[in-house]
């Protein structure tokens, strides 16, 4: 019993509700904060739930299960009336876990109501990574809870009504929206190296999606949040996402398209496919190409050209336009840092972010070649005023057929029956790419740089 000392202990029992164990819950501040009896031939952590046998009828009324971190938590959700809930035994839930649960409940639905604090998300995460057949495989309806403020189950329950915590119940986003939006909490996607991480993590996850309509959707998702509202960096962003999955995702696949066959919509369709047609100059497969060029140039300029830095950060800036080239991104994230501690006696700034990329070796080589001027670059930066102007509008052109394609997509797979308002707002918004295009082409002195 030395085991316990000091700790309040808690009965731990089977289905049938015979004791098989005991719990201890610390009454200071010791760590860890529960502890359970060692694992015996009756009592195995991985494979018991605390109080199930209490929750197993109110996980059938209910059609659910609510998983909490700890024995209180559990006991206070009971006592509120919230009879479906059990607690796992300071271990990641467990397939063994899981499967107990889902003998009780026809829609498989689980949900997991951890910690909000830093320990409880990442014992969600846990949870989900070891489970990961079951929740992928949709063996399993998994939901996440996040409690306000940081509270656990028992202490929100002290100063909130029952029927509040069921309204977060009903609310609990699927365990994916809940993944991703954790991947952007705390992220400053500003960063590049912190946006190349969380676009990273959910290129993973969007890999593990077998469904194409569901992997439509959270294409979607990802993208949205990548951009932080920022709706021309969305189609782009988007069309990132999906180069990212490769083989993982086929265009073919996406859902059909709604055929509009009202007369209604028959000026909007020949209009359309005419516009596709003159808009689309720039195809999907040189996006990239005529983006990495444009961003090429306008990083060489600003390296070489200290005359013209301020003019390149303002077109940017009234443009509402950021590097997407990978490590071009990166590179103005040092160039941003450096600038500021720059002086007199140690004025050049290439120096300084050759210095600086010295602890990034691999992304040295993919820059390199902006270090040096030959004769055609050197006759690139006798007219830089102009080259800035036409990178500039290369690069906001981009994505402004990437917005035009986006809406176009959208508008051919809606219904002009069914949703005429949405169908329009996506027509003005063709428009509005469409037109913008065109002032750009009209702005476009030296394209033949690009080509």
């Amino acid at each position: 019993m030395d085991r316990f000392r000091d700790r309040l202990m808690i009965p731990i029992t089977d289905i049938q509700g015979r004791v098989i164990g005991f719990g201890g819950r610390t009454l200071g501040d010791e760590q860890p904060k529960y502890l359970n009896s060692p694992d015996t031939e009756l009592f195995n952590k991985g494979k018991t739930l605390f109080a199930l046998n209490f929750a197993k009828a109110g996980i059938t009324k209910q059609d659910q299960a609510v998983v909490v971190e700890g024995y209180f938590d559990a006991i206070a959700l009971h006592a509120a009336g919230i009879n479906q809930a059990v607690a796992s035994l300071g271990t990641a839930l467990t397939g063994d876990q899981v499967k107990s649960l889902l003998r009780y409940t026809e829609s498989k639905q689980i949900i997991l109501n951890f910690d909000a604090d830093k320990a409880g998300v990442n014992a969600a995460s846990r949870a989900i990574s070891s489970i990961f057949p079951l929740v992928y495989g949709g063996q399993v309806g998994l939901r996440v809870v996040t409690l306000p403020d940081g509270k656990d189950a028992d202490e929100f329950l002290l100063h909130n009504p029952v029927a509040k915590y069921q309204e977060l119940l009903t609310n609990a986003p699927l365990w994916i929206d809940w993944q991703l939006q954790q991947l952007v909490v705390g992220a400053d996607l500003k960063q590049a190296d912190q946006f190349q991480q969380v676009n990273n993590e959910m290129v993973k996850i969007l890999k593990e999606i077998t469904d194409n309509n569901l992997r439509t959707s959270y294409l979607q998702q990802c993208a949205t949040l990548l951009s932080q509202g920022d709706g021309k960096l969305f189609p782009l962003l988007l069309e990132n996402l999906i180069t990212s999955l490769g083989g993982n995702w086929q265009r073919g696949t996406t859902p059909p398209q709604t055929k509009n066959t009202s007369k209604n919509t028959s000026q909007y369709s020949q209009q359309t496919q005419q516009d596709s047609s003159k808009t689309s100059l720039v195809s999907n497969s040189s996006d990239r190409s005529l983006l990495e060029k444009s961003e090429t140039l306008l990083m060489r300029l600003y390296l070489h050209c200290p005359e013209y830095r301020e003019v390149i950060i303002t077109v940017l800036e009234e443009r509402n336009l950021v590097f997407t080239i990978a490590e071009y991104r990166f590179l103005w994230q040092q160039i941003v840092a450096i600038e500021p501690t720059l002086s007199r006696q140690q004025p050049d700034l290439i120096a300084r972010i050759q210095d600086e990329y010295l602890q990034f070796p691999e992304k040295l080589n993919q820059i390199s070649h902006l270090f040096h001027l030959d004769e055609y670059t050197e006759n690139q930066i006798s007219v830089a005023p102009e080259l800035i102007n036409a990178a500039v509008a290369c690069m906001e052109r981009v994505i402004c057929e990437k917005c035009y394609r986006y809406y176009l997509d959208l508008w051919q797979k809606t219904d002009f029956k069914i949703d005429r308002p949405l169908m329009e707002k996506y027509w003005l918004e063709l428009n509005k790419s469409k037109e913008r295009i065109k002032a750009l082409d009209r702005e476009l002195q030296f394209l033949y740089f690009y080509r």
